[in-house]
Order: structure tokens, then C-alpha cells, then sequence
């Protein structure tokens, strides 16, 4: 008996790895986008849009008024659910939209007899109101905080009230009329503009947060080019093409060196050009890698351990990934990774003790190790690419230099660690997460520094540096807008956690000079403010500065039109899959 059983089982293995080890055929009528991602999503609200994870995600269900050109460089604001670009007011306060008619929310039994109804300018007066409303303490708040005029004194004034009276007028947020919008500032902000491109203020329908109630986050509906027909968290995720989106058309217009790429092809299609989005969870790189050798993903970032594989330094993709149609984009990221420290910590407001911390870290082992010697160190806060960015500084403060670092340490008051409490270095769940926390463990070893990691998935992470309960974490900033002005609120004082300023940091000087930048327009005098802003935070040490990063994206190339974006929410809607390439190549995958 137990050797039939055996002959059985031997069998039945044999032919779940025959059928289930076969690739799934492409359907030759359904083009899907293959996607990962390497953290579960928190959820779909955009008023918690405050990761690349959730924006990307969102962005794919809601809108805003206003995105980036698709095929325009640098970076150029234009209208989505605005008819146009605004009528501003000559001294820069007043911005009056007219909203696109018939634009759907989609059909969803919130709305009678489950028929989505249209999107009206009011929709956005509900959905800014919500990322005020103290009761949801949205994690994009910062982004108009003290900047529209009336919003902050309605926050107050609802801060210990049950429940926020969302019927008030605020005299900077008003529907006009049916199509009319008009937001006026409390004072100058020269990135308004971009700030209705991000999915913080993407609208949602109040009949859908008023249905699902808690489980909204869970529900989403919007007016975007795809559905979800729900949303659990899972390792995987089901976007299906939104049938009543509005005629959008692909752009027939682009830059030069779009151009030449042929990314024009698609001009004037009808959007999105895809049927279906299928979002897949891998916290591990190396799943996300062989999925995509497999052709069971579009594209991918390419891993660090596999870094070597598939690019030969000065020459490109390698022979072997190319002989498959296997594609390699290199863009440098408007970035920058970092190692935080909480100020909520006494210890951390010891200036000493964070230079040479900083000091003990070898940044150029770390871009070795995790950035495959392509990251460019990050002598400040300011990435390349942007004005107020100086090119050729050097920070005096960044390491290797183990002996100035245990210099600064003495001086701190911890001669050779000594009366420094354990550090605890926080981290998400993957193998590189928990590498580069066992490097800063042994590099403050080096010091006479004790410190160990704490590993978490990322929402739980979020939830720590957010309530302040996290010591020292690792972590990246992408530019949510090209100016120099979004790298320098992480920064800024009033901006503390849960907003933007995750560290705590609060510097009188540093917010001074920052309120006087942020309020200009763009010149040579708000560029000579941004440098010495730059050359502060240089100095006084916030954080540990990691690199500003570069794109290394392989793709398919069965994929058409995917660009290496820093903005790139709302982009699967200009992607296409070429369904008879594909079919030809995952063949021989």
C-alpha cells in the first residue's frame, strides 16, 4: 500500500509540474499589463496617498484636475479633468477652473440605481475638504497647509467637534457654479499648480465615502480609465478598463527625444489602450526577477543581485537579455535616499552625535552594495536636475571617516559609545532592507556604537514614524513636483509628522528661510535661497545622506510606450502590449 501511495503521489507531482509549470497562454483578444510591486498597498484613499505604492495604485481609479504631459520634457503641467489650464489672477492668488462636462464617476451602487453620475466642480470642494478634515488626518495635508484661504481656520475650528461640517462655505475653496472652480490663496505659492496633480487631491464622490464609511479606503470610485472591482489586501491586485471613461485621446505631440523613440505611434487612440491591470505583491527581488524572465512581467526595476547579469558597464543591456527583445531605459530619479533620525529623541538634538553618526556610514560601500555603484552621493537634500541643487559640493559631514566620527562622538558627550542608549534602526521585510540595517549596525559597531534593526512590513513601518515611536529609520524621497521646494518641506518645522517632516527637525532658521522661498517665484534670487538652504541641512546633519538614485528599468518589448518616470501616476493609461510580439516571444521565455 505505502508503495502505491508513493507511485501516486510521484504521479500526481509529475503532472502538476507538467500543467501547472507551463506558462499560462496569452489570450490573443486581451491585452493585460503584468505589473509588481514590493510592498502591499495601505489602501485607496487618495487623502493616504502618501507613498509611490498607493500613488500609482490610486492613480489608476481617480483623477485630478491637472497632470504632467505624457511625452513632454522638462516636466509640463496640463489639464485632465480641468477643460483648460486656470484663469489667474494678476497678483497670483485667484485660480478659477472650468471642469470638463460629462466626465463619469464610475457606475457603483452608491449611486442610484448603480449608474455613476457626473463629476461637478463641487466634487472638489468635498475632496480638498476631506484631506483637511483633522478627523481623517490625511498624510498630504502639509501639501496646503496655510496655503488656501479660509481651509486652515475650517480645520480648527473642527479639530474637537464629532464631526466636520463639510456644508460651510471656506472662502478660498468654492464651487462658482456646476463647472466652475475657484481656489483662493492665503499667500503666494508658486507650486499650487502641481499640487492638482497629485493624487491627494484627486476627486472622490461623496456618495461613496458616505456608503462605505470605514471601508471606503476599500471601495474605491472615481472618474479614472480603470475600475477595481474590489480591492482586499492581497498579493494581488485587478484593475479591469472603465467602460464609460470619456474620450482622452493618446498625445500627438512630444518631445524631440521622444520622437525619435517612436513613441507617437498610438497618437490620437482612444485611452486607456489596455484591457486589464494585474498588480502583483513580490517583497522579494528575486521572484520579481525570474517572473520576469519568465514573461510574467512587463518590466521591473532591475535587482542589485542581478545587477551584473544583465548590464555590462559602458555598453548596456547584456547579449543574452537583448537576444530576447529584452529592452534597458536609464534615467536619472529626481530622489533621494536617506537614514532618518527622530527628534522626539533628546538624543537626537545633539548636532555632534548626528555628524558623526553620519560620519561612520561608508557611502560608497552602500552604493556599491545596494546601487550597484550607480547611485550618486547625496551631499544634501537637493538631487541633481533641480535649481538649488550645487553642483561639485562636498559634505563635509558624509562618511567614511571613522576617526573624525569618533572625535564628534567624545565630543558629543559618548566617548567610544559609552552612555549612548541602543540605537534601533527600523526597516521593511526584504532581504536588502534587512542588509542595509545589518550594515549600519556594523558600521556603528566601528564606533562603539550599539545598534540592532527592527524589521516590518511597510504599513507598519509608516505607523511607527508617524506616531513617533520609530528612533532611526531608512528611507527614499521622490520628488512628488520638479522644484526644489518638495525636497525642502520634508524639512520644514511646522510640516512634523504625520506630515511630510517625518524626523521632526526644527530648525528656526532653516523655517525662516524656507517661508521666504516658498512664497517666491522662480528666479535667480529663489534659486540662491534653495542653495543655502541646501548648504544648511549640509551642515546640520538631519540625516544621514544616502544617494540620489538612477533608473535602471528592463522591459519586454512587447511593452510600448512605458517611459522611467518620476511622475508616473496615471501612466498605465498611455501603456500598450503589442499581443503578436508577445505571443511570439514568451514562446521561447
Amino acid at each position: 500500500m505505502l508503495k502505491q501511495i508513493n507511485t501516486l503521489l510521484v504521479t500526481t507531482i509529475f503532472l502538476f509540474f507538467l500543467l501547472g509549470g507551463c506558462a499560462k497562454k496569452v489570450d490573443p483578444n486581451v491585452k493585460v499589463l503584468n505589473f509588481v510591486i514590493s510592498s502591499k498597498v495601505k489602501g485607496m484613499d487618495p487623502v493616504y496617498a502618501a507613498d509611490k505604492y498607493s500613488n500609482n495604485e490610486i492613480a489608476r481609479v481617480y483623477e485630478g484636475l491637472l497632470e504632467y504631459h505624457y511625452l513632454k520634457r522638462p516636466y509640463t503641467l496640463v489639464p485632465n479633468l480641468a477643460a483648460s489650464m486656470p484663469k489667474v489672477s494678476a497678483d497670483g492668488l485667484t485660480y478659477t477652473f472650468k471642469i470638463k462636462q460629462g466626465v463619469m464617476f464610475h457606475d457603483d451602487i452608491c449611486f442610484p440605481r448603480g449608474k455613476g453620475r457626473e463629476l461637478e466642480a463641487a466634487d472638489f470642494v468635498y475632496s480638498i475638504k476631506r484631506l483637511a478634515d483633522p478627523k481623517l488626518q490625511s498624510l498630504g495635508w502639509w501639501l496646503l497647509d496655510g496655503k488656501i484661504k479660509g481651509l486652515n481656520s475650517w480645520r480648527k475650528k473642527y479639530s474637537s467637534a464629532d464631526a466636520a461640517d463639510y456644508s460651510e462655505v471656506v472662502e478660498g475653496l468654492q464651487a462658482l457654479d456646476k463647472y466652475t472652480l475657484q481656489f483662493k490663496l492665503a499667500r503666494p505659492f508658486p507650486q499650487f499648480l502641481y499640487s492638482l496633480a497629485m493624487p491627494f487631491t484627486f476627486a472622490v464622490a461623496n456618495e461613496a465615502v458616505t456608503k462605505y464609511g470605514k471601508e471606503f479606503l476599500n471601495h474605491p470610485v472615481g472618474t479614472g480609465p480603470f475600475i477595481l472591482p474590489a480591492f482586499e489586501q492581497s498579493n494581488k491586485i485587478t484593475y479591469v478598463k472603465n467602460p464609460t471613461f470619456r474620450e482622452k485621446l493618446y498625445p500627438s505631440e512630444a518631445s524631440e527625444e521622444f520622437k525619435k523613440l517612436g513613441y507617437l505611434a498610438d497618437a490620437g487612440k482612444r485611452l486607456p489602450l489596455v484591457d486589464k491591470i494585474v498588480v502583483k505583491t513580490m517583497v522579494e527581488s528575486q521572484p520579481r526577477w525570474l517572473n520576469f524572465l519568465k514573461g510574467k512581467l512587463d518590466y521591473i526595476s532591475i535587482p542589485k543581485d542581478n545587477f551584473d547579469t544583465a548590464v555590462i558597464p559602458g555598453k548596456g543591456i547584456s547579449d543574452k537579455l537583448a537576444k530576447k527583445g529584452i529592452i534597458l531605459l536609464i534615467t536619472p530619479s529626481l530622489d533621494v535616499t536617506y537614514t532618518s533620525f527622530n527628534f522626539d529623541h533628546k538624543l537626537f538634538q545633539n548636532k555632534k552625535l548626528r555628524q558623526a553618526l553620519s560620519l561612520a556610514i561608508d557611502i560608497h560601500k552602500v552604493n556599491k552594495l545596494f546601487y550597484n555603484d550607480t547611485g550618486l552621493p547625496a551631499n544634501s537634500v537637493i538631487p541633481p536636475g533641480i535649481a538649488g541643487h550645487i553642483k561639485g559640493f562636498v559634505n563635509k559631514y558624509q562618511g567614511p571617516d571613522l576617526e573624525r566620527s569618533k572625535k564628534l562622538l567624545a565630543e558629543a558627550g559618548y566617548k567610544d559609545g559609552k552612555g549612548l542608549p541602543e540605537l534601533v534602526y527600523e526597516t521593511t521585510a526584504s532581504t536588502t532592507a534587512r542588509l542595509q540595517g545589518d550594515l549600519f549596525v556594523r558600521r556603528m559597531a566601528l564606533i562603539g556604537v550599539k545598534a540592532r534593526i527592527q524589521q516590518n512590513t511597510w504599513p507598519e513601518m509608516n505607523k511607527k514614524i508617524n506616531n513617533r515611536t520609530a528612533m532611526i529609520w531608512g528611507i527614499a524621497w521622490s520628488a512628488d513636483y520638479p522644484d526644489a521646494e518638495n525636497f525642502l518641506q520634508l524639512l520644514y518645522g511646522p510640516n512634523r509628522a504625520p506630515g511630510s517632516n517625518k524626523a521632526g527637525y526644527n530648525n528656526p532658521a532653516f523655517n525662516r528661510m524656507f517661508e521666504v522661498a516658498s512664497r517666491m517665484q522662480d528666479s535667480p534670487e529663489r534659486t540662491a535661497f534653495y542653495e543655502r538652504l541646501n548648504l544648511l541641512v549640509a551642515e546640520d546633519s538631519p540625516w544621514i545622506f544616502g544617494v540620489h538614485r538612477q533608473s535602471y528599468v528592463i522591459k519586454h518589448g512587447w511593452l510600448k510606450n512605458y517611459i522611467s518616470s518620476d511622475f508616473d501616476s496615471g501612466q498605465a493609461q498611455y501603456l500598450n502590449i503589442n499581443l503578436k510580439e508577445k505571443i511570439k516571444k514568451i514562446e521561447v521565455l
